[in-house]
């Protein structure tokens, strides 16, 4: 009984303080300065919970942005392997969404949908940090979701 109450602690504890890793795959880093600002006290994450984390069997929510070029394709999926689940994936960017301006790119293996199960989707080139900010809370919602207590 003792062991049935713990966990529920323990999982009580983790849907109040989900963990962020993001994950950018390359191309013109815009969305990963405006993923930076989303991560500083301008607009503070961390008041709905969130943190910041640099593992993966540490993180919760996903924050992947760029091109997915075929190099890095086998390393984003061990990372999304080695993450714990519940998991939440986030696409920030057309280049993740829809391959954006490299569509026609040779080494670019395709969008992130097909490589791994995407639960929220940030349009824009690059969107803006108040976009990315509420495609997080959506995953929060999504991520919270998957806790059954």
């Amino acid at each position: 009984m003792f062991r049935r109450i713990g966990d529920k602690i323990v999982c009580y504890a983790r849907r109040k303080s989900p963990w962020i890793l993001h994950f950018d795959t390359g191309g013109c880093n815009g969305c990963a300065i405006e993923t930076f600002a989303v991560l500083t006290p301008r607009y503070d994450i961390e008041r709905f919970g969130g943190l910041s984390k640099a593992n993966p069997r540490h993180s919760d929510i996903l924050i992947i942005s760029g091109a997915v070029t075929k190099k890095i394709e086998s390393r984003l999926r061990r990372v999304y392997e080695q993450t714990p689940e519940p998991k939440a994936v986030i696409a920030v960017g057309s280049c993740a969404i829809s391959k954006g301006v490299f569509h026609d790119a040779y080494n670019i293996s395709g969008p992130l949908d097909r490589i791994m199960p995407v639960d929220v989707y940030v349009p824009g080139c690059p969107p803006k940090p108040e976009a990315i900010l509420q495609g997080l809370l959506k995953a929060l919602d999504v991520w919270r979701e998957r806790y059954k207590i």
